[in-house]
């Protein structure tokens, strides 16, 4: 499978489908605004990343908004927050085959990269 949750109006996420060329490989592609992240998909990524932390956003504005930046967070509540607003996923996530690629830093991009040759 190839797929690439994101948002049509992250720059970051454009970005990286843009190098990646990802609207030219036959990629699903799902922005997260419009079509919010499902309970089974969240467990589905949860366990390709590990953990539910793995894919939260502590960059997103809400984090600090709510104060949860002063809180320790258990996987439960991290899955929660996740399900109720679509900015805690950590964009973009993309699936290729059976790995998984989060976030849009430059060393994901290259691992990312290798598997899509």
């Amino acid at each position: 499978m190839k797929k690439i949750f994101h948002l049509s109006s992250c720059n970051s996420c454009e970005r990286v489908i843009d190098e990646l060329k990802l609207k030219n490989k036959k990629f699903i592609f799902q922005d997260l605004k419009t079509e919010p992240i499902t309970e089974q998909q969240l467990e589905e990524l949860k366990d390709k990343a590990g953990s539910y932390e793995a894919l939260f956003s502590k960059i997103a504005r809400k984090y600090r908004a709510l104060g949860l930046h002063e809180k320790v967070l258990s996987e439960n509540e991290y899955k929660n927050f996740i399900l109720k607003e679509y900015t805690f996923l950590k964009r973009p996530v993309i699936l290729i085959k059976d790995s998984i690629f989060i976030g849009s830093s430059k060393n994901t991009l290259l691992e990312a990269k290798k598997e899509l040759i």
